[in-house]
């Protein structure tokens, strides 16, 4: 079962309020969004692009004040307004990517099994990896995998795969990840895994996690009412990066008041029970407009 992250800081830092209404923006499991309720919020909205992850946080949530709704975090504005809400007193988004996705080999998001290459959170929308993957300039590819990768050895990487791809079709997280080894691994023992970067920049390209980040943060704010907080977990820099300058620039203009001046990052003990915690960084504001 996928653990939430940073539940119990995550709720004090909302500053939860008695029958308040909250937005759930990436309900995921339900996980959060049951300890947001647990703290006594009167109801909880929560999206999430995943038809199977809104399956399980139902069943979670059932018989709760949970409005469950099939939509990117980005549409939050129109869910509102679809259901008549004019402000909120917090909203939530958890950037990260669930257990049920990555253990599940046929949504190929992992490497460790091999499995269809998909990697799409939404599977209603768009094209697959495995599809992109084979029309994809190389060029395009390089730039991809260096900007959302960091990936050092981008250019090998990408010249490898459109290589591959001319022989056989690359369809499998373990024929990807064959590729990627061989062009990015180095000798002996490594940290982690040589395709790990890629995987990360292919799957953000594909579901396009940082495009519309920072206008989602601003229509978060707009949602708020008074005294409503936003609290965002990212996973990796990319992410927090946005995150950070988005409501420093909000801070400057006198919207926000930055709540956690410094991230917020999980405890020794956490990281030891749920080793994915370990990258987790929490950002929070408070609507002073």
């Amino acid at each position: 079962m996928h653990a939430p992250v940073l539940v119990a800081e995550t709720i004090a830092h909302l500053a939860v309020r008695a029958g308040g209404v909250y937005v759930d923006a990436t309900v995921g499991l339900g996980g959060h969004a049951s300890a947001i309720l647990d703290a006594g919020a009167g109801r909880v909205i929560g999206l999430d692009r995943d038809v199977s992850a809104l399956e399980f946080a139902r069943a979670r949530l059932a018989d709760r004040p949970v409005d469950l709704v099939h939509s990117d975090y980005r549409d939050i504005r129109r869910v509102l307004a679809d259901r008549g809400v004019k402000t909120v007193d917090g909203v939530l988004a958890d950037l990260g990517v669930s257990s049920l996705q990555l253990d599940d080999a046929s949504r190929g998001f992992s490497f460790r099994e091999s499995g269809p290459l998909d990697m799409r959170m939404d599977r209603t929308h768009g094209e697959p990896l495995m599809t992109r993957l084979a029309t994809v300039d190389e060029r395009t590819l390089a730039d991809v995998i260096f900007q959302y990768g960091e990936e050092r050895q981008s250019r090998r990487v990408a010249r490898a795969i459109v290589r591959a791809r001319q022989e056989q079709p690359i369809e499998t997280t373990g024929q990807l990840a064959a590729v990627v080894r061989r062009a990015a691994g180095g000798r002996g023992w490594q940290r982690i895994d040589p395709a790990t970067r890629t995987f990360q920049a292919l799957r953000i390209w594909v579901n396009g996690e940082l495009d519309g980040l920072d206008r989602f943060l601003d229509d978060a704010v707009q949602s708020l009412g008074a005294a409503g907080r936003v609290a965002i977990i990212a996973f990796h820099s990319l992410e927090d990066r946005i995150v950070k300058h988005t409501f420093r620039e909000f801070a400057a203009a006198g919207r926000v008041a930055i709540v956690t001046r410094r991230p917020v990052v999980p405890g020794e003990a956490e990281v030891a029970a749920n080793p994915r915690a370990r990258s987790a960084r929490l950002r929070v504001v408070e609507n002073v407009a």
